[in-house]
């Protein structure tokens, strides 16, 4: 039996992924190559249930899926568009875990902003992109709620900033004491630390590899598809 959603449009499986994931599969039948594309927007909701009213990427939803991928034979690449303002740590670097230990091929693209935890997302990835407009955010770490200003608590603050650094810089070409100085730049943002880097000059300091958009995007996950093959 057919199934219609309360606009009269067909339901269909594509459809419903989009919709409620963000995630639909791009097929190229003349290079015969099923690329699965994955967005991270908004918030990254962590282990806390975000108000209905806020645009946010489940994390839940996003690591089964990654590693359908993995496991698909039929899937050869994974495409993520990210625009996204960060959000949960935690959540955001076991994402950033589980695309950068993919064995299929793998790129990124930013679209508006990959800001604070968004900045591993983005470099997770085999290559990455930014739009020419596109920005990135990078700030010490913050933590919600209630925190007790005692030397462990800033040692434990210490601890998720290392491993933050440590990734983007293992995974770019930027070093992680060069990361850290831009986390803590006081001479950009009147009220906080941190730096904006836009477009070009994410590429400039070694954090993504090319100012381009979905067709460069696309081109270089073809590539890679068509070398990993050859492997």
């Amino acid at each position: 039996m057919r199934e219609f959603n309360q606009t009269g449009d067909e339901k269909t499986e594509d459809t419903d992924e989009i919709r409620e994931y963000g995630m639909t599969d791009l097929d190229d039948p003349e290079r015969e190559h099923q690329i699965q594309l994955m967005t991270i927007i908004g918030e990254i909701e962590g282990h806390d249930v975000l108000p209905n009213t806020s645009k946010a990427t489940k994390y839940e939803h996003v690591l089964p899926k990654l590693a359908e991928v993995e496991e698909n034979r039929e899937v050869d690449g994974l495409l993520l568009l990210l625009n996204t303002m960060g959000g949960d740590v935690e959540s955001g670097l076991a994402i950033a875990e589980m695309v950068a230990s993919m064995s299929k091929p793998s790129v990124s693209l930013v679209l508006g902003g990959s800001h604070s935890i968004g900045v591993p997302l983005a470099v997770s990835t085999d290559y990455s992109y930014i739009v020419p407009t596109g920005t990135m955010v990078i700030h010490p770490v913050r933590l919600n709620g209630l925190t007790i200003g005692a030397p462990q608590t800033y040692e434990y603050f210490q601890q998720i900033q290392d491993r933050i650094t440590g990734f983007v810089s293992a995974h770019c070409g930027i070093t992680q004491k060069r990361l850290e100085e831009l986390m803590l730049n006081t001479g950009m943002l009147t009220k906080d630390l941190g730096t904006v880097l836009v477009g070009a000059q994410t590429v400039e300091e070694g954090l993504i590899n090319e100012v381009g958009g979905i067709h460069q995007a696309l081109e270089k996950l073809h590539e890679l598809i068509d070398l990993n093959r050859k492997k």
